[in-house]
């Protein structure tokens, strides 16, 4: 009777595959325990929120115009509940940062099943770059950040003062660390086209020129104050991970197998054909006697 007994749990498949239902079933879980980790987190930032408030309040505190209104380093508030909206803000970011490690477990345990064995290695890796990547693009925005905002509060005009909002300030916070964050992944996503045979060195090569005028422009457009030293803290960086990037592809590409190159072929023209003097029935003729002996 033991033999006829099934088992409660299905065997798992070992390429991954799993019935629709289960896939539902799985995410829920999986969005669960990310969502229960960032409001543990959010609760670690409510609890810590002054510390993080006076690091994130630091740059602004190095301006001149911060304390034009009573000596010391002030931010303005318009409504009621809006400095209760900003801790809770500001405790949603830490929960985000301190809960990173759990729900980014959650989304690549729950893409993984999908990937090959050297996806999943070159998604590790690329992974393990990505985030020092980011910290030190944000970092790179914070330490910045103090001469920015003297460099636009300057441009105040004479008999005025500035008073500056908490979630105007905030909001300038936030879009700088995210935009020197961000773009210090355009390099590594450059290497990841590359990899997966998307981008080679000669067309990086080719337009090399043209990226780098672009990485200036971008950072001219993108930053907030659009002031020359926030662009060049942006522009320089990203040009100097560009070239790192695209020395790691000639590297790349110089150790794999040579294979023919037919990039200068155009796309209509016909392949040239082996010219044989021996005509088509004196080859099928020499088989067949070939195959009656």
């Amino acid at each position: 009777m033991a033999l006829l007994k099934r088992s409660s749990q299905p065997a798992r498949d070992p390429e991954g595959r799993m019935p629709l239902m289960e896939h539902l079933r799985e995410l829920r879980n999986r969005l669960l325990i990310a969502v229960a980790a960032v409001v543990v987190g959010v609760i670690v930032g409510w609890i810590f929120f002054d510390p993080v408030w006076e690091a994130i309040k630091a740059p602004y505190c190095e301006t001149v115009q911060s304390r034009q209104l009573n000596g010391q380093c002030a931010l303005t508030y318009s409504g009621i509940f809006q400095s209760f909206f900003i801790t809770l803000k500001v405790s949603l970011m830490i929960g985000l940062v301190v809960s990173s490690p759990v729900w980014l477990y959650q989304i690549w345990a729950f893409v993984t099943p999908a990937l090959y064995r050297n996806e999943k290695r070159y998604s590790m890796a690329f992974m393990g770059l990505a985030v020092p990547l980011f910290v030190l693009g944000a970092a790179l925005a914070y330490i910045i950040m103090d001469t920015s905002l003297g460099i636009l509060l300057g441009f105040s005009l004479e008999g005025t003062v500035a008073t500056i909002g908490i979630d105007d300030y905030l909001d300038y916070v936030l879009i700088m660390l995210l935009i020197f964050g961000v773009s210090f992944e355009l390099p590594l996503l450059l290497v990841f086209l590359n990899f997966i045979g998307v981008l080679s060195y000669a067309t990086v090569k080719k337009h090399r020129r043209w990226v780098v005028f672009a990485m200036f422009v971008f950072g001219a457009v993108i930053t907030p104050g659009g002031d020359p030293l926030t662009m060049m803290a942006l522009a320089a960086p990203m040009i100097v991970l560009y070239f790192l990037a695209e020395f790691f592809m000639f590297m790349r590409e110089k150790r794999m197998p040579a294979t023919e190159d037919f990039s200068h072929l155009s796309d209509d023209e016909a392949s040239p054909l082996v010219e044989d003097s021996t005509p088509v029935d004196d080859e099928r003729s020499g088989e067949d006697s070939g195959s009656t002996r």
